[in-house]
């Protein structure tokens, strides 16, 4: 798991580009997919999925993030089969039940809001994510169910995109 990404924000500034803004502020989108594609055994570039996603939406170029289709119309395409979970009380079986997942949500702090996406999969010990936090070192535990890391941390409009391998 060398080969993960675990916090954007220690991206150097030139380092991976999205769009006309640095990786460390916009990336996480292509960063879920770097991690998920890792969890599952593949390898891309990080260059690759950068052009991928800066394609997706042609006007933005990645300068607003990723939008929320984003990372299951990708892995609809490379022929894995995918599944947006929309409702919280589903989410833990949802990723239960896939390989890897991608969580998506919003975050507020004071007149600030902004969103993540984080690739996420379950263990025997609970459910970990990576490139959670800005201060994250490492795979980050976030407990036993997903909807109380949420609302644990305040997150609101969640949604999950669950990923199996290809068949």
């Amino acid at each position: 798991m060398d080969d993960l990404i675990y916090n954007q924000h220690k991206i150097p500034a030139r380092q991976w580009r999205y769009g006309f803004r640095r990786s460390s502020a916009t990336g996480c989108g292509w960063i879920a997919t770097y991690n998920a594609l890792h969890l599952l055994g593949h390898h891309a570039q990080p260059e690759n999925l950068i052009r991928y996603y800066e394609r997706q939406l042609p006007l933005i170029h990645g300068n607003l993030g990723t939008s929320i289709w984003g990372p299951a119309v990708c892995f609809r395409q490379w022929g894995f089969p995918t599944r947006m979970v929309l409702r919280r009380s589903r989410f833990d079986d949802a990723v239960k039940g896939s390989d890897v997942s991608i969580l998506f949500y919003r975050w507020r702090r004071g007149w600030r809001i902004g969103a993540h996406f984080v690739a996420v999969h379950h263990t025997p010990q609970g459910f970990v994510g990576y490139n959670t936090f800005r201060n994250s070192v490492g795979p980050d535990f976030y407990g036993e169910s997903l909807d109380d890391f949420l609302r644990r941390n305040g997150y609101f409009g969640a949604a999950v995109t669950t990923i199996s391998h290809r068949r």
